[in-house]
């Protein structure tokens, strides 16, 4: 009742406003006969009351997915890589600066974002199992909504292919449709990329002329093409939708058009600024990044296992390769939005921005993810919520014109809605049903394996309605990843479950981000709290690139006491 009398009030005071139109459209130089008037005003109450509805109603979702993305964009205060269409989203959205994966690999995030499950629940470590048949059937973000009356569609990698989501993307469970996924991604890792001797290798660094490539096409460009097609099927049939979009890139190799390479010149990169390996870092913590060693081009650099450092004018390539692919996938994410517009869906459409999990870019003499640093763990999030976090453009100016990277400005246009305090990815879940117009499910019992419908993690709900009052200590993101062994293997990076004996669990806060490396059984799923492997402990305020560990058996005691105090969330054992 409330919002029928806010609506009514808004029209009351807005039929009051002819004079303002009339001069209005004096200055734009439109003739201003009554029948003019007439219709220009009934075109805005129309207007009006449609994004009132919008607001008030069921939104439509756009949930969009990249793969290995870091917080390497300009939205997020990177000065060199050129993002300007995810720019655009975040500046119209609510961004979450300090977003954190509770795995930093592929199949265990997704799932545990998907589910709103964290690892230990869904006991997902590894790609090899379904948590359906593994750990409990829950219920999933996309299927939620299917559930309730939408159409839920897939393109590219949502969830990761393969025994971790039953062969079928968890079709037909999440999706109304069977998942699509490009027909060129079968060629993602094979020989494809041209050397110097003229021969195709199956390298790290595959900048390609796309002319050449099979289909004269890539998995990305494929996925938007489908994506579009499926928002025009919607925009035609007018009920509710769910369209989640996963972008392959910038995960490896970098198989990307070669144009991209020339927006990042090599003498415009620079070295992580941390590039050897903390000498206070337990072994247990590192990850010797092994599939980006598996290249042909980094085989032929005679890199030292484990510990050996990549030559430096490799490691701008690297640097270079990775900035050119996230810019390649800014420019698919543009499609998508400007889409929207085309279509006149964005008034009623939210639109989700994030990733699986960070990458590290030689900080801490590591590669790839697999670990619990913040080059690993921490993500990009943002959502635009229409009539929440901007408002219908009553010029009918597109919301989300596409912005070609190679013709745009260097400037960056910040918006106001910023999120500083710590938040998770399975906090998606519930923040999106939510602010959707479903409601957010309840939150999971202390032991849920027989729930199949709830969430461990926060409704963000209110970050939407209130500015932040400063920095929350209370809030705290948990992130973990399993190892073989106490010192960096071959399958270190991604350790079979059957082979896991420590779980590195990981807090992260305002102040400092620690890490416990616990003993662990996987056959129960137990964590030995008293058998401690390594630990970690660094000082955000002096420390923010986590190069200097001072963690002691002191400090431990410390730390463990003042965690006593804070609310039980989270990892029970801290």
């Amino acid at each position: 009742m409330k919002q029928h009398h806010f609506g009514a009030a808004l029209t009351g005071s807005y039929l009051n406003t002819r004079g303002v139109l009339f001069w209005f459209l004096v200055i734009l130089g439109v003739e201003c006969d009554e029948e003019t008037m007439t219709a220009v005003h009934q075109c805005l109450l129309l207007c009006l009351l449609s994004t009132l509805t919008a607001a008030a109603g069921r939104k439509n979702v756009l949930f969009i997915v990249a793969d290995d993305l870091r917080t390497s964009l300009g939205c997020y205060g990177d000065p060199l890589v050129k993002s300007p269409n995810i720019d655009q989203l975040a500046s119209k959205s609510q961004v979450f600066l300090n977003a954190y994966a509770q795995q930093a690999v592929c199949a265990p995030s997704r799932t545990s974002m998907l589910t709103s499950r964290r690892p230990d629940t869904t006991r997902l470590y590894d790609f090899k199992s379904y948590w359906r048949v593994h750990s409990g059937n829950y219920t999933t973000l996309p299927q939620h909504f299917k559930s309730h009356g939408y159409t839920t569609m897939s393109v590219g990698k949502v969830f990761h292919p393969g025994i971790a989501s039953n062969h079928s993307d968890d079709y037909p469970y999440s999706w109304s449709i069977p998942a699509y996924h490009p027909a060129s991604f079968r060629f993602e890792n094979q020989k494809m990329c041209k050397g110097k001797d003229g021969d195709l290798h199956a390298n790290l660094l595959c900048a390609v002329n796309v002319s050449e490539q099979p289909g004269g096409t890539l998995p990305d460009l494929e996925s938007a093409d489908e994506a579009v097609r499926l928002l025009k099927s919607r925009a035609v049939d007018g009920a509710p939708f769910f369209l989640a979009v996963g972008f392959h890139k910038p995960h490896i190799p970098f198989r990307i058009p070669q144009e991209y390479l020339s927006l990042y010149p090599l003498d415009k990169i620079i070295l992580a600024p941390d590039p050897d390996v903390p000498k206070l870092l337990p072994p247990v913590a590192y990850n010797p990044w092994t599939d980006v060693r598996k290249r042909d081009d980094v085989q032929k650099l005679n890199v030292s296992f484990p510990y050996g450092r990549i030559p430096d004018d490799f490691q701008l390539r690297i640097r270079q390769h990775y900035y050119a692919a996230v810019s390649y996938m800014d420019a698919q994410v543009g499609r998508l939005l400007s889409t929207l517009d085309d279509l006149s869906l964005t008034d009623s459409t939210m639109v989700v921005f994030t990733s699986d999990h960070g990458w590290s870019l030689g900080e801490h003499g590591e590669w790839a993810k697999y670990s619990n640093f913040d080059v690993a763990t921490r993500v990009p999030l943002i959502m635009f919520v229409p009539g929440v976090t901007t408002y219908h453009n009553w010029l009918w100016e597109s919301t989300f014109p596409f912005i070609d990277v190679f013709s745009q400005s260097e400037q960056t246009i910040f918006g106001e809605g910023l999120v500083r305090n710590m938040v998770e990815l399975v906090d998606v879940f519930p923040t999106v049903s939510y602010m959707s117009g479903l409601g957010a499910p309840e939150y999971c019992p202390d032991v849920s394996l027989q729930v199949e419908l709830c969430t461990e993690g926060d409704n963000l709900a209110r970050t939407f309605r209130y500015k932040e009052r400063g920095k929350n200590p209370e809030l705290i993101a948990f992130s973990q990843y399993p190892r073989p062994a106490d010192t960096p293997q071959e399958n270190s990076d991604l350790p079979d479950l059957k082979d896991i004996k420590v779980m590195g669990y990981s807090l992260r806060s305002w102040d400092y981000r620690y890490t416990l490396w616990l003993g662990f059984n996987p056959r129960d799923f137990q964590v030995n709290t008293s058998d401690v492997h390594g630990g970690e402990l660094y000082m955000m305020e002096d420390d923010p690139g986590q190069d200097t560990n001072i963690y002691s058996d002191a400090l431990h005691r410390m730390v463990m006491g003042k965690m006593e105090s804070l609310p039980q969330v989270g990892f029970s054992l801290f």
